[in-house]
């Protein structure tokens, strides 16, 4: 089939959509306007580790955006407590309701003036979307009445009094609250046109099983694995290392709940071997962060920290195989249980020998130390068929899995997690992510996340789809993973090793080089950016605020937005986390302070209090026309022209068709 051809039957396919040249020229019309609206809001976030009430009250709050706006629109109108509670009732709609309609006097005259202040807010997140767009995003319920009051102008008389009338029915028909709820989701809806996750909602936190769901009820999101991510991954997809991995982070900070509660993981056969186990030992090293704040009695903590043991030592173990199995990883150094003098109780890493902190090890052969005890063998045959068999946790990964991937590139800014693995001259270094495959770069990033998807897929090979499942732990801690990029993973050594100097993770040339900004550019070069209005974004490693780390790096082309999402980096970087904002005036990083509980916003309006720093500033707003969208219309646009030639010269006949009117 020639070009022409192939270009015919194409236009032909299109025709099924605009089978007529008014339906084609009004499309053209439609797409052409579109390009001149404002660039859309995008919002990045990085490193959440489970923190679902300030991830959540982020996205509510949209980084203060909202708060903003309330302030530009009313100004000197309303006092600062109005202004308060205005934003808190767009934030948790539900919630302020209750609280109002318990204590408000005259709740109709609070109806009234509440419902004109939030039409005031929806019209204008709702001014650079075309009313195709908002229309999509508005409720069934209240779609009309919503789009009336929307469009209509109040400093007309007549019109201000149809819209005075329109809301006082909503009163007085009882249907207020559920209103009031509707255009509060849309105003939060709209705020955001894109969320970008760079990596990381699992560990660490309380809920990262929160988090994911709501990221699967979000109505545009996509996320660039973590390492984090890509062990829970693992843990599902049932490496027995990933689900050492994953139990033991959840047993270190002493959060249960999205292994227990969030996604059913029985950890009871752990728990019933650890107790008789490790009954002797004080397990002194494993008791968890914090232990002090998250409200364990010293029976819980007891436990805890003998499941934190058992699951430890099993770590070690199968960790270890899987590196005697991939010589190629180059990570058997770190099969450490094999380099311990059991009775001596000392450890030799990296040539030197170290005394240990204990060294009471009662399911370790020193002949066969990685070896699993009969005991051992049935706990992790238990965990694994419960990651298996759960099917939230596979639903969640799933959803990983659609809206994700190793990198993104989009409007011309690179996201990815960690790192993209470099020589130390700068150039880009080749990993073998498979026997006999080396990558660099840009192909690295794509074949590694073919790798993860492997893993997967039924029609994969078995051998495959095997190395596939034993490679998300090369992914979690190898020295030349995309996702990791350091020397070394210390756990053993932190638990094992007083000396600090062990406990060292030297972080590999991406980190050291990136302040550079030659060595910026040549990595964006080699994905295929162009332009100077071009930047790298990524998280990983937080940005130590209090100690005057910019997180700004390479004159503005690299933005690290890792500031400690997680409570347990609070005291290392000072801050609370941040949001990139990327909208039609250019980069905003928006610096968090700590977030202390959904209720007390809700009760006394508290918010996250955020400070905000102008990355870069366009003097020419953005357009739609600036962006990947801009270039797809375009082509839609070009394809839809070609269309009308076809039509006009009688290639391709008109057919029977209403016009559609987009507004």
């Amino acid at each position: 089939m020639n070009k022409f051809d192939k270009d015919i039957r194409y236009l032909q396919l299109l025709s099924t959509s605009f089978p007529t040249i008014a339906e084609a020229s009004t499309e053209i019309i439609n797409l052409q306007a579109i390009l001149n609206l404002p660039k859309g809001t995008e919002h990045f976030l990085a490193d959440i580790h489970g923190e679902y009430e300030a991830f959540q009250h982020v996205l509510k709050n949209a980084s203060g955006n909202i708060k903003r706006k309330v302030n530009e629109l009313f100004g000197n109108t309303l006092r600062e407590a109005e202004k308060r509670e205005l934003c808190t009732l767009i934030y948790y709609p539900e919630q302020k309701l209750e609280i109002v309609k318990a204590d408000e006097p005259d709740i109709n005259d609070w109806y009234n003036i509440s419902i004109h202040h939030l039409v005031l807010v929806c019209r204008d997140v709702s001014s650079k979307y075309t009313r195709s767009k908002v229309r999509k995003n508005l409720p069934d319920d209240f779609s009309y009445i919503i789009q009336e009051l929307l469009h209509e102008r109040t400093d007309d008389k007549d019109k201000s009094d149809y819209v005075s009338a329109i809301i006082k029915t909503i009163i007085t028909t009882g249907c207020a609250d559920d209103f009031i709820i509707a255009i509060c989701n849309v105003i939060q809806r709209l705020i955001i046109d894109q969320l970008h996750i760079l990596g990381d909602v699992y560990d660490r936190g309380p809920g990262a099983h929160v988090v994911m769901d709501t990221l699967c009820r979000y109505h545009s999101w996509d996320i660039q694995w973590g390492n984090h991510d890509v062990l829970w991954m693992g843990a599902a997809a049932g490496n027995d290392a990933c689900i050492c991995n994953v139990i033991r982070i959840a047993l270190r900070y002493g959060n249960m709940a999205t292994l227990e509660d969030g996604y059913g993981i029985n950890l009871i056969p752990l728990a019933t071997f650890a107790m008789e186990a490790y009954k002797d030992d004080p397990c002194t090293e494993f008791i968890p962060k914090n232990a002090h704040e998250n409200g364990l009695t010293e029976k819980q903590l007891r436990l805890n920290a003998q499941m934190h043991k058992a699951i430890s030592v099993i770590q070690f173990k199968v960790e270890a195989q899987s590196f005697e199995k991939h010589p190629q990883w180059k990570m058997t150094d770190r099969c450490l249980l094999k380099a311990i003098d059991y009775k001596a109780g000392t450890c030799y890493i990296d040539g030197k020998l170290y005394k240990m902190r204990s060294c009471h090890f009662p399911t370790v052969n020193p002949e066969c130390p990685l070896e699993l005890t009969e005991q051992e063998k049935i706990v992790m045959d238990k965990l694994n068929h419960s990651f298996r068999v759960s099917d939230k946790l596979h639903m969640h990964v799933r959803a990983l899995l659609t809206h994700g991937c190793m990198y993104k590139i989009t409007n011309n800014n690179l996201l990815f997690h960690a790192s993209i693995p470099l020589n130390a001259d700068g150039t880009l270094k080749e990993v073998e992510i498979f026997p006999g495959r080396k990558y660099k770069g840009q192909e690295l990033m794509h074949h590694t996340g073919m790798i993860i998807r492997t893993a997967f897929q039924n029609d994969s090979q078995k051998m495959e789809q095997e190395y596939a499942r034993d490679y998300f732990l090369y992914l979690w801690c190898g020295p030349d993973s995309p996702l990791f990029d350091k020397s070394k993973m210390a756990t053993f050594e932190r638990y094992f090793i007083e000396d600090k100097a062990t406990h060292e993770e030297k972080k590999g040339n991406y980190f050291v080089l990136r302040d550079d900004p030659k060595i910026v550019d040549s990595i964006m070069d080699a994905f295929g950016m162009t332009g100077s209005n071009r930047h790298i974004i990524n998280g990983h490693v937080p940005v130590r605020a209090v100690k005057g780390e910019n997180p700004i790096k390479a004159n503005g082309k690299l933005m690290v937005i890792d500031g400690g999402f997680s409570r347990a980096y609070h005291k290392d970087t000072g801050i609370a986390g941040y949001t990139l904002i990327y909208h039609s005036r250019g980069f905003q990083l928006v610096q968090h302070e700590p977030f202390t509980s959904a209720e007390e916003a809700i009760r006394n309006g508290t918010d996250i209090k955020g400070t905000t720093q102008i990355v870069e500033f366009n003097q020419r707003r953005l357009r739609v026309a600036d962006t990947d969208k801009g270039i797809e219309i375009r082509r839609q646009i070009t394809d839809l022209e070609q269309l009308l030639y076809a039509y006009r010269h009688g290639i391709i006949p008109e057919k029977e068709g209403k016009i559609k009117v987009k507004m």
